[in-house]
């Protein structure tokens, strides 16, 4: 037939999760217990009042249709009000905000809304692929920028200030990061908003994990002058425990938010409008709700750090986010030798690092979203 995938398919590959998730449903059937201990999708509930928000607007009649592309004015205003109280950042609800099904998607509607053949995106290295794939997708060239073990997992900016950058247009930022867990002090910040705004680069911060295991959330937006270089994506899926809800949100300004709209709005017909009134519930958690939250966070880690020390690996126990990021022994070729062993000989799966990258070849990834149960009946098979 004349019918044949899209040209711009044959750059990207099927998600890793996607390929390994059948395996191990497969390894299942085959009457193997196996334990995941790969994804970071959070096992634990969202707040009650968040629950009871969407139950109360399911049963209102008027709730059900077609929404705004937008987002309701409650939630814009409530994802504002958690910015200022939370990340001390000035929003305006009006257009400054624009609700996304999922940050995800928003990553695919800021590469299609600004990145074209001829531009030029840059990636970290390790990082969530989906900047790479989302940017190629949008015909752009990706370039590699190195995250550095011994810089912190932190970009050298001058190192990459001697490149030319001329045809660069958006730089893909995302701490604390993912899935190193390393955090970004606002000295970082300031010296990326510079780089940004000498190079007219378009700074895209990918934020979701800065209340797991954080003393102080932080924003790329709170240093001043980044609104002229910069947007921010947040998630509820992680901190709020809501990553099946698809709530997410872009901020930036005006300019360029409305631009995404374009993009957007001929992609989706508005959020279920129960989902946003529980959202805007879950933008009310007071800070003990994620206090809480990081108490259990941490009880996990220090199960996940003896897992990481009977595979002899090597890691800060200084990370932010929900996983742990560790360096394999030597004996092992890369990390995904030694995901592979452990799951096949111990049925436990560990993520690989060299899924995010060239520079994640020697580490592997454990998710802190399985109960302590989980974590020591896993300890046990390693041991």
């Amino acid at each position: 037939m004349k019918v044949k995938q899209a040209s711009r398919l044959n750059s990207v590959k099927e998600y890793y999760f996607s390929k390994k998730l059948k395996e191990i449903a497969d390894l299942r059937a085959e009457g193997k217990d196996i334990i995941n201990l790969g994804i970071g999708n959070p096992d634990l509930p969202p707040s009650e009042a968040t629950r009871k928000g969407l139950e109360t607007a399911v049963w209102e009649n008027n709730t059900h249709g077609y929404q705004s592309y937008r987002g309701v004015p409650q939630l814009r205003n409530g994802i504002a009000s958690w910015y200022k109280r939370f990340y001390q950042v000035e929003v305006n609800y009006e257009n400054e905000v624009l609700p996304l099904i999922g940050s995800k998607e928003g990553i695919m509607h800021i590469s299609m809304s600004f990145l074209e053949p001829g531009d030029e995106a840059l990636v970290p290295n390790p990082g969530y692929p989906a900047y790479r794939t989302a940017s190629m997708l949008a015909g752009a060239k990706v370039v590699n920028y190195n995250l550095k073990e011994e810089l912190g997992w932190m970009p050298d900016l001058k190192e990459l200030e001697q490149q030319d950058l001329s045809k660069v247009k958006i730089m893909w930022v995302n701490f604390p990061n993912m899935p190193t867990g390393a955090t970004a002090n606002l000295d970082f910040y300031k010296r990326l908003i510079a780089f940004a705004k000498r190079n007219e680069i378009l700074i895209v911060n990918d934020n979701p994990y800065s209340f797991i295991l954080q003393d102080q959330p932080m924003s790329l937006l709170s240093i001043e002058g980044a609104k002229d270089v910069a947007m921010e994506l947040n998630s509820l899926s992680k901190s709020h425990n809501m990553a099946g809800w698809r709530v997410g949100m872009l901020i930036g300004k005006k300019e360029w938010i409305d631009i995404v709209l374009k993009f957007k709005s001929n992609m989706d017909s508005g959020m279920f409008l129960p989902l946003q009134i529980g959202a805007v519930e879950a933008l009310n958690n007071p800070p003990k709700w994620f206090s809480d939250l990081n108490e259990i966070y941490r009880e996990r880690q220090e199960v996940v750090f003896k897992i990481l020390e009977k595979l002899n690996c090597t890691f800060k126990k200084e990370q932010g986010g929900m996983f742990v990021w560790a360096k394999i022994p030597s004996n092992y070729n890369d990390g995904y030798a030694l995901s592979d062993k452990i799951l096949y000989e111990r049925n436990v799966f560990l993520t690989p690092g060299g899924i995010f990258g060239s520079q994640g070849n020697k580490f592997i990834r454990i998710s802190l979203c399985n109960k302590i149960e989980v974590l020591e009946k896993s300890l046990e098979r390693i041991n």
